[in-house]
Parts: structure tokens; sequence; C-alpha cells
């Protein structure tokens, strides 16, 4: 896959986006011959249509895209990309139709519908190349789709070529691109190294549990990202049953978007010190699975009751977001695929966050809305509290009744960032169950265009 914009061309290929209701009188001002070439084509400017205009020797002359109407608009994320496909290979240059602040979308959406998923199997396809619109920050752009492909490739992967050792070999890869530090804690030197629930829920699984900790940048701010790493989960002795272990291999959905936005920071050289740490494991069965009602010790020293070995992400979480904390950074984000109830609340699409940060949810709504990576603010309800603390232990990890799911589970991971930190927690899915413009079937990157772009506010660079 070529993820780049091309540099200007004399010739590439101009496109006129048209709006629905403003073909006929598009149409009409371009003279008799093209009128009725896009008259007779039948050309209604629908989002996803396209039309390629021939000149006299019947070589390509220009191209329509459609652009829908504006209560279409607000259901399509991004619109040039749900007619790239049908243009034929060669170089393209938006030439009109589109608002000055969309094109930086548009692009985006152009390079991403060139994804395809081709580990196991060719593609084989050849895409339409769009040259960077005026005003366009070209490696921007650029550096935004080359990571969603990276957060995209690690989630569809599956586990059988993505556990915690493959995962740790993505995050190797990726210090090394970019002279990154990076540190591995395996297996039982997680309990030297205490790190005891990282090891508990990892321990029945062959495949050793570890702790990926990457570090890039000397000056500025201090940003660290942490991405739950369940490579596969079966739901442990709380077995799944199976459609709903279907999906598993995107469980560690968390820890590719918090890889992908790291490659945007560093790939952009924002000037920031950032540190990711990625607890990576498979929640498997087996005669040492953790089990229902053992108490756990955590790392910070709060004790957990596990009343379900299925809620395993808040978990290893809890010890990487506790060493998180001990280092005192200026700002920590965890991104996980952690509830089915934040699914219920929002659905795929949106990626729910939680934070008491007003000024940085301010700062996330305003980059999501500019960057086409829709965010929505959850609450960390402190009444809620209660139903986290079981009686014989400081935590439970599975409150019953079902209530608030999302938000339980984010004030437990909560408990272990002091109150003195600035704290964003992402709940997303981390896949897209149909095909969309740009976003096909599949791995997601979700809300890491958003963090990425809110930065310079959330951290003052």
């Amino acid at each position: 896959m070529t993820v780049a914009l091309a540099s200007a061309d004399t010739d590439a290929l101009p496109i006129h986006v048209v709006d629905a209701e403003e073909v006929t009188p598009w149409a009409e001002r371009q003279g008799d011959r093209i009128g009725a070439w896009v008259k007779s084509s039948g050309f209604k400017g629908a989002i996803g249509s396209a039309l390629t205009i021939y000149g006299a020797e019947g070589q390509p002359e220009m191209a329509l895209i459609g652009y829908g109407t504006g209560a279409k608009r607000k259901r399509t994320r991004f619109v040039l990309a749900a007619a790239m496909p049908k243009l034929a290979p060669g170089t393209y240059h938006i030439a009109s139709g589109v608002p000055e602040d969309r094109l930086e979308q548009e692009a985006l959406g152009w390079l991403l519908a060139g994804y395809s998923f081709d580990r196991y199997r060719e593609n084989g396809t050849e895409y339409p190349t769009l040259v960077v619109p005026d005003g366009v920050d070209a490696d921007r752009v650029t550096h935004m789709a080359k990571a969603e492909f990276l957060a995209r490739d690690l989630i569809n992967t599956p586990a059988s070529d993505m556990g915690p050792e493959e995962l740790e070999s993505a995050a190797r890869e990726l210090a090394a691109a970019h002279d990154a530090t990076i540190s591995v804690i395996i297996g039982d030197a997680l309990l030297d190294k205490n790190f005891p629930m990282i090891h508990t829920v990892g321990r029945a699984s062959t495949r050793a549990p570890r702790l990926i900790d990457m570090s890039w940048g000397n000056d500025g701010p201090r940003l660290t990202l942490v991405g739950k790493g369940v490579c596969f989960d079966t739901g442990g002795l709380n077995l799944k049953p199976g459609a709903s272990m279907g999906l598993m291999k995107k469980d560690m959905g968390g820890a590719a978007n918090v890889l992908a936005l790291a490659q945007m920071i560093i790939a952009s050289g924002l000037k920031l010190r950032l540190r990711v740490l990625i607890p990576a494991v498979e929640n498997a069965v087996s005669g040492n699975s953790f089990r229902p009602q053992d108490i756990l010790t955590s790392r910070k020293g709060l004790t957990v009751e596990i009343n379900n070995t299925d809620a395993e992400g808040r978990l290893v979480l809890a010890d990487a977001l506790t060493l998180a904390a001990e280092g005192e950074p200026d700002l920590i984000v965890s991104m996980a695929t952690l509830t089915g109830a934040a699914r219920v609340a929002v659905g795929p699409d949106l990626a729910p966050y939680f934070t008491e940060d007003d000024a940085a949810a301010a700062a996330l709504d305003q980059a999501a809305r500019r960057v086409a990576d829709p965010v929505w603010r959850m609450p960390f309800h402190d009444a809620y509290d209660d139903l986290i603390e079981p009686g014989i232990a400081d935590l439970d990890n599975a409150p019953k009744g079902g209530f608030a799911g999302a938000i339980t589970a984010a004030l437990f991971l909560r408990r272990f960032v002091t109150e003195q930190e600035r704290y964003v927690h992402f709940d997303i899915y981390g896949w897209n169950p149909s095909d969309a413009p740009a976003r096909p079937k599949g791995g997601a990157l979700q809300g890491a265009r958003a963090l990425f772009d809110a930065l310079p506010d959330l951290l003052k660079l």
C-alpha cells in the first residue's frame, strides 16, 4: 500500500466535487458538450458517485464526484473516499467543490480508502493518487494515515500471529525506526518487578505475559500512554461463548491504538517526552488460571476480588497505570477495548472517553471534529464508587447488576492514578463492523487522531 499524497502534477486530472442540488446548474455552465455528457450519464451528485468526462479525442478530461446533500454529508465522514475506488488509476487534483475547512479531512480519507489487509492474500488493487490540496500539510496527513494502517494491521492479524511476543516485536520495530528506547519484562520476572496482576492474568497461557515499556524524546512535557494488550481473550474460567469469542483477536486494540498514536507523535517530531506502556497477555484457560473469588494484590497495594475472570483488561491496566503514575507525567492516557457496556451506550463508531479535566475534554471534542475522529465524553460518576467496593477487598473487578459497566470500569482504573494526575481513559471498540468510506470492515483506529490533534492544547506545546 502506498501511503502518500502526490506533489504538484501538471498532468493530474481535475476533480470537480458537485453538490447533488447543483449538478444541473454546474453542468449547464460547462457548455453544451459537457452538459449533455453529464445529463446522459445520469450523474446525480449522490455521495459515492463518480463520473469521468472524456475529451473529443477520447482522453480523460475531468472527473466529477458527488457531494450529496447536507443531510447525507452529516452521515458520511469521508465523502471523497466513498467515490475514490470508482475512479480509474491515475493522478487527480481537487479543482473545485470542497470547502477549505474540509480539505484535510478529505485528503486523509482518500489515503485511508487505499488500505487493504494483504498479509495473507495479495490485493493487487491500484488506487488513484491525489495531489496534496493547497493549504494541506501533506506530511501531517501522511503520518496520520500510516499510523492508522499500523493499528489496522495489528488488530486484523489473528492471534496465532499476534500474541504477546509479536506485539512486543511490533513495539520494538517502532522503537528501532525512531531511536526510541525499549525494555520488556517477561514471565515470572513480572513478579520480581512487582507487576502481580499482569502476571496473574497471563500465566495460564503458553505465551508468556510481559510489560512493554518504550520511551522517546528528551525535552518537553511528559506524556504516558497505556494500552491494553490482551492478544486473545477466552474469558478465562468464566469462558466466553463462541459468538463472543470470535472477535477477541481485537482485544489488543488499545495497544494498537497507543502504538499508532506514538508513531504519529514521533514522526511529527512533537516536543515532548513520550512513554508507552503495554501489558501484553493472553487470557487463557489452564490448570493455573486465576479463579472467580480469588483476591489479588496489585502493584499499588490495593486488593482486588475477582468476580469475573473475563474482566481481565482492567487488571493488567491497573498495574501499568500504577507504574505510569510513579513517573509523575503531565498527562496519562489509557486506551482499551474494555467493556461491552460502552458499545451499548454509544455503538461501535464513537470512542467514549472519561476525564475530570474540563479543558482537556474541550480540546478533545474540538480536535475530534477537525480530524473526523468522533469521541464522546462519559462521566467519572463518584456516586458509583460504592459499586466497585466488594467489602472483603478494596476493589471488585466485576460489580454485580450490570448497570453502568463502562463507568464502573473507568472508576476502577482511576483508583490506580493519583488524584494529582491528569488522566484520560478511552474505552474503544477498535473495530468497524461493516464497510464505510475510508473505513473498511476490520480493525480501526479510534480516538488516537483526536488525541494527536489535541496534544498541543493538552500539553501546551
